[in-house]
């Protein structure tokens, strides 16, 4: 860009960067070149065709005028460092500007920084500069001018503009006004004409320039700013004659070496072909009914949103991911992110996911490598994603390599080593994650900008929806709309959506942007329709359709029958049903229910014959746990032994969704009724012939007893550590659409059918309409009561850090994070604030022996237990990652804040002070727990005890 040419010297001696170490400094005009000239390979080379959408949607030159836009806002974003304000922090470099006729106070005000920091400095000149100039309006400006006020991640408020008005000698220092205006008029002039926007800013005059236009261009500026700044791609000590600096930012842009986008294909084949092509069908497998119509519902219709409903063990996710690949093909995305409830369900997605990207095609001239990231708090301890980091860590001239990336190695798919990180992870190609990463959208935090960028590039699909609560589905909601805002596509999986849920997600898509769904109907449709599985449609502008589909033939009658709650009938009971082998799942929904239960059983069974599984295991020992389960009780040939003899496995909420996990006989706590139908899914969940583990002949039919509840008492009184975990509301009507099936009324028999019966019970149990017996009704009605008491107090909460809805074009975006949480988005706190709650304490767990010798866990396998640990120096990285696998969620009692502040100060007393050095990526501000030689401890007043068998366990406490 040749931006330098003709400037004056006043111009030219402002400065941009210094470095304190060497005293090298770079005139601003240089960083604003390269900043525009990165902006520009962005566009052309990195950014996918369905963001540079966004923001030509509004300009009457389209595309171009976009790609002109981009340019002009990154060589402008840092105007606001031709100030006093800004030039008088360095002595020297403020010095040698007063020479040029730019004076001002030395040293600098205490009260500038605060008042007038370069972005919102920036932003004032910008718009006072096209309102004299062009003669535009303040408010059509500041909708151009909020990209450099926001480009350090918190845009400005009106607020701060006018307190910055009411100080006018940061802008320009008093007596000498007319020098600095000239210079900051003479730069952005410059900026203009090299940018060639001089002629085409009439035309833009007036423009309605869209939030969320203004939120990626914003983006774009943020990543444009971050590579221009990297000292190692662009340096500091040159000398610049001329006003050009193509070769520096050609050299630069070759070194940091961004994949380029994925161009997805549509190559329009059968559905059958398509899925044969990119996932790995059992030999003579056909597709099912719901997979081919998806695929046929997403060529039908113009790239929106769409919500596939189906029964567990359906092939959703294939379906799901299909569908994202001709939706891409239609608009423009250059990737996918797929959203999950938990880590466990966002690992074992991974692994799929890395398998569809190694079969999917790319239309781009070449295919290069693909950006992948998993995006969790532990995705380092993910071996597959450990690959891919090394993968991508090759040597880039001027990218600093963390810890993690001292590897070498060759890939197609790899975490490429620039777009990593807490900020910078999402913008990859592909994604897998937590729902938080989603909802962190909708959260008012730092650089927000920059997750709405990597979004806006991508088709999201969201796993699991049933799984999150109000509080998490305001957030989803807002979250939704802003989607629909930008245009991307939304695939949505279930099996067991409440029809209300159903219809809150498509308004929420629609009900963004200027056309979406204006005079548009069909929202009754999609609330009311009852077929199942179903899939919805809904494209911008359109009403929705709702899609009924064939099931696949896919069926399992499920004998329900109640169970007291108490240990002795349900030992009693799985002894009976047992009794010619067989492997039964017992669920329960709290970790102390289910370590009561599994003592008890292996007094009845043998300790061989009872496995234990829930969250409250180290890392190691659940991935070992989760290992164990898929390989005894998974699909035929995973390369397990199923038990022959009599076994039970105890097991938490972990063992609804995640795991593909197959019993004979299921034992289920009363919980909703959606919940418990997960749960029914894990039965008989495999065809099984004799050599496979065939059903013993009593458990040929699958059977589930509810327990967890007094069955005797009306309405049901379900067990206290239940209703701590969920509504009492939720369990009552889950009971009570369950009674007919329970009761073995004329009409239902004893059996739930799968799928037939999974809408029905949910739409019901979900619905306003009264059930259950007469007697229940006014314990029903107070429960509804209190119930949504707390669904409005969750949503008043949701709202303190929530983003607001997009605004109306043409609309800046003031305050847009303003009273937000700063940085705190992907960290314990920001996953509270999604998830209506404090997270509880998590620590990672060694063993300290007598003699003060420290060592990993002494039952860690592939040589990792037992382990010294050194405690006066940094442990090497292998070390320090196996005690950074050894984290453990402490119980629900330390997310009590007086509890969990007692805790951490006792925690903080035994912190071993080497392991918090900087160079101690691992284990650098974590909080270590220390078992004693009995795998024994104590922590604010709870005496706890761990073991590789049963995890976490409270012996007493206060």
């Amino acid at each position: 860009m040749r931006l330098g040419e003709g400037l004056s010297g006043a111009a030219r001696s402002v400065w941009a960067k210094h470095d304190r170490d060497t005293e090298d400094w770079l005139p601003l005009w240089v960083h604003l070149a390269d900043s525009g000239a990165v902006a520009a390979l962005l566009w052309e080379e990195w950014l996918p065709s369905q963001v540079r959408d966004v923001i030509s949607a509004a300009l009457p030159g389209g595309a171009e005028d976009a790609r002109l836009l981009v340019v002009w806002s990154a060589a402008t974003h840092d105007i606001g460092k031709a100030t006093p304000s800004f030039a008088a922090q360095v002595e020297p470099l403020a010095e040698r500007m007063c020479r040029q006729g730019l004076r001002m106070p030395l040293p600098r005000e205490k009260e500038a920084g605060r008042i007038a920091p370069h972005g919102l400095a920036g932003m004032v000149l910008l718009c006072d500069w096209l309102v004299e100039r062009y003669g535009w309006s303040q408010r059509k400006a500041w909708q151009w001018a909020i990209v450099a006020g926001g480009h350090h991640g918190v845009p400005p408020t009106a607020a701060d503009i006018k307190e910055l008005r009411d100080r006018p000698r940061f802008l320009r220092a008093r007596r000498h006004e007319q020098a600095w205006r000239d210079v900051q008029w003479e730069l952005l002039g410059a900026c203009a004409e090299a940018c060639g926007v001089a002629d085409r800013l009439p035309a833009w005059k007036g423009v309605r320039l869209s939030q969320p236009a203004q939120a990626v261009l914003t983006g774009i500026v943020i990543v444009a700013d971050w590579i221009a700044s990297n000292a190692d791609l662009f340096p500091y000590s040159l000398d610049f004659h001329g006003g050009e600096t193509v070769d520096r930012v050609d050299s630069a842009w070759r070194g940091l070496g961004l994949p380029v986008p994925w161009r997805a294909v549509d190559s329009g084949e059968d559905p059958e072909a398509v899925f044969g092509a990119r996932f790995e069908l059992p030999a003579g497998a056909s597709i099912r009914p719901l997979q081919e119509q998806a695929v046929l519902s997403a060529r039908a219709m113009s790239p929106g949103l769409m919500i596939i409903e189906g029964p567990m063990g359906e092939g959703k996710t294939e379906a799901g991911l299909a569908a994202a690949e001709v939706f891409a093909a239609g608009s423009g995305a250059g990737g996918v992110f797929v959203a999950l409830p938990t880590m466990a369900t966002s690992n074992a997605m991974f692994s799929r996911v890395l398998r569809w990207l190694r079969r999917l095609p790319d239309a781009g001239p070449t295919r290069g490598d693909r950006a992948v990231w998993l995006a969790h708090s532990k995705a380092a301890l993910n071996e597959e994603f450990r690959e891919l980091v090394w993968a991508g860590s090759r040597s880039v001239q001027g990218v600093q390599l963390d810890e993690e990336d001292q590897f070498r190695a060759a890939a197609e798919l790899v975490a490429h080593q620039w777009l990593r990180g807490r900020k910078k992870g999402m913008l990859a190609d592909f994604g897998v994650g937590t729902v938080d990463q989603l909802l962190f959208m909708g959260l008012k935090s730092r650089h927000l900008a920059l997750r709405h960028l990597a979004l806006a590039g991508k088709v999201v699909l969201i796993d699991e929806v049933h799984a999150y609560d109000a509080y998490m589905n305001s957030y989803l909601d807002r979250v939704v709309s802003w989607l629909g805002a930008y245009g991307v596509p939304v695939v949505v999986l279930s099996a067991t959506l409440p029809a209300r849920r159903r219809r809150e997600l498509v308004e929420a898509y629609r009900g963004s942007g200027d056309d979406a769904g204006a005079g548009v109907g069909g929202g009754d449709a999609v609330e009311t329709a009852t077929d199942y599985p179903l899939i919805t449609v809904v494209e911008r502008g359109e009403p929705p359709e709702v899609e009924a589909v064939d099931a696949s033939g896919r069926r399992t009658d499920v004998q329900v029958e109640r169970l007291a709650d108490d240990l002795e009938v349900l030992a009693d009971r799985l002894e009976q049903e047992l009794a010619g082998g067989g492997c039964a799942l017992v669920v329960r929904n709290t970790v102390t229910r289910v370590l009561e239960t599994s003592v008890f059983l292996r007094d009845r069974f043998g300790a061989e014959a009872v496995t234990v599984v829930h969250a409250r295991f180290v890392d190691l020992d659940r991935m070992r746990k989760d290992a164990d389960l898929v390989s005894r009780f998974g699909p035929p040939g995973e390369g397990g032994s199923r038990p022959r003899g009599p076994h039970v496995v105890v097991a938490s909420q972990v063992a609804e969704q995640s795991l593909d996990i197959d019993f004979d006989l299921l034992v289920s706590d009363l919980c909703p009724v959606d919940l418990l139908l997960q749960r029914m899914g894990r039965l008989h969940r495999h065809q099984r012939g004799n050599d496979q583990g065939d059903r013993p002949k009593r458990l040929r039919e699958a059977k589930c007893f509810v327990a967890g509840a007094d069955w005797t008492a009306s309405p049901v009184e379900p067990v206290s550590g239940s209703q701590r975990v969920y509504s009492r509301y939720a369990l009552l009507r889950s009971a009570a659409v369950l009674w007919p099936h329970l009761e073995g009324t004329a009409e239902t028999g004893r059996t739930v059918r799968l799928p037939e019966h999974i809408s029905p019970l949910v739409q019901v149990a979900y619905g306003d309409g009264p059930v259950g017996p007469q007697a229940w009704q006014p314990e029903l009605r107070k429960a509804f009561d209190k119930h949504q008491a707390r669904r409005a107090t969750q949503h008043a909460k949701a709202e303190t850090f929530q983003l607001a809805d997009v605004g109306t074009p043409g609309t800046a975006l003031f305050g847009w994070i303003d009273a937000g949480v700063g940085d705190a988005d992907d960290t314990r706190a920001g996953r509270a604030q999604v998830r209506d709650g404090v997270e509880s304490l998590e620590v990672l767990v060694v063993q300290r022996l007598a003699d003060g010798t420290v060592r990993t866990l002494p039952w860690l396998i592939d040589g990792q237990g037992g382990l010294p640990l050194p405690t006066e120096s940094v442990p090497e990285p292998r070390l320090g990652r196996i005690v950074a696998a050894s984290g453990l969620r402490l119980p629900f009692q330390f997310s009590i804040p007086k509890i969990a502040d007692q805790a951490i100060e006792e925690l903080e007393k035994e912190v071993i002070a080497a392991w918090q050095e900087r160079d101690s990526s691992w284990l650098a501000g974590e909080l270590i727990m220390f078992l004693d030689e009995n795998c024994r401890t104590r922590l604010a007043g709870y005496e706890m005890r761990y073991s590789a068998d049963d995890g976490l366990e409270i012996i007493s406490g206060e």
